[in-house]
């Protein structure tokens, strides 16, 4: 089970109060105060761990409470600390103050982590408020209480490359082909109902990061087809495989197909349409997929690719077009 989007209830822990408490010795007359501090409540923290992968586990825990601080004791002894409590999420994940609406933190790398919600200070001992004139004092302060706050968490997929394309254009295959992720595969439309991520390696020393975005249908922009979530996915990718499928079962033409996708883009995000883009046509075992790439060539006026993750035909050069196209990316701007 994949989950993106989930809100918990976030309670630190309140501080312990601080102890009323004198000296009590032989041989030591008007011993004085000696109440230690009251401890600190336990924070709640959120942090990003690339061993997590979807937010899943968040859904049946709906409250967490951080543990409290413990009061103060005598001999200025002060309490201890209440224990942290750490909601570890994946990489990606976004957190939003629900009430004020401000996004808190985007949990980018794995180690990423912030305070959600500050546990209370813990109380001062009567210590603290002796004085020239009060050389006795009953007086202590309470723990101050920990904070709570409603936390939304998104989750957007960060990947190096995305894949994208209609239903049934081939996403699913050619990552299991590529890398060794193991997304469900089926020659029906939708069969992919969540983003699934894959490295690929090149050689020795060159890997990078493919996700598969589910497939994209007409107004997708506007939420059509769970198209918002698909579409968040994509967002964090650095370039786009947009994959067509040469001889669609619905008799929809691949040319239009392709503009489809990219006006789909467009309407959702003008930055995510300027993304780089490497257009390839899929199943090129088939007789139509020549016909198509030359027609596709003609449209958008560059390079298409034509690969076949059944036989591999293809596969090597579009790795190397990757490559490329990563280290331009990456190469430092002037």
């Amino acid at each position: 089970m994949f989950v993106d989007q989930v809100t918990i209830f976030c309670k630190a822990g309140d501080g312990g109060s601080g102890s009323a408490s004198f000296r009590r010795e032989a041989h030591v007359p008007r011993g004085g105060p000696d109440g230690g501090d009251g401890g600190r409540g336990g924070h709640i923290i959120i942090e990003a761990d690339e061993n997590v992968s979807s937010l899943v586990h968040l859904v049946g825990v709906r409250h967490w409470v951080a543990s409290g601080g413990e009061p103060g004791h005598g001999s200025l002894k002060t309490g201890r600390d209440g224990q942290d409590t750490i909601i570890r999420v994946p990489t990606g994940t976004i957190l939003r103050d629900l009430k004020r609406g401000h996004i808190l933190k985007d949990l980018i790398a794995h180690g990423d982590q912030v305070i959600v919600a500050k546990g209370g200070d813990g109380g001062r001992g009567n210590t603290r408020f002796m004085s020239s004139t009060n050389r006795a004092p009953r007086e202590f302060g309470p723990g101050d209480p920990g904070e709570q706050r409603d936390i939304g968490l998104e989750l957007k997929v960060i990947a190096d490359m995305g894949l994208i394309g209609k239903p049934n254009a081939g996403k699913s295959t050619l990552l299991s082909r590529l890398s060794r992720a193991t997304p469900e595969i089926a020659n029906y439309p939708f069969t992919t109902k969540y983003p699934n991520l894959g490295i690929v390696r090149v050689g020795q020393e060159r890997q990078f990061v493919l996700a598969d975005i589910p497939g994209l249908i007409e107004g997708a922009h506007a939420g059509v087809g769970l198209g918002h979530e698909f579409l968040r996915h994509v967002e964090r990718t650095k370039a786009l495989i947009h994959l067509v499928e040469p001889a669609p079962d619905d008799q929809t033409d691949p040319v239009e197909n392709y503009l489809q996708i990219r006006e789909e883009l467009r309407l959702y995000d003008e930055d995510l349409a300027a993304r780089p883009e490497i257009v390839v046509v899929t199943k090129s075992e088939l007789a139509d997929a020549d016909a198509a790439a030359e027609l596709l060539e003609e449209r958008i006026g560059r390079p298409v690719l034509k690969i076949s993750a059944v036989t591999g035909r293809g596969l090597p050069q579009l790795l190397q077009a990757t490559i490329r196209l990563l280290d331009e990316l990456d190469e430092p701007q002037e």
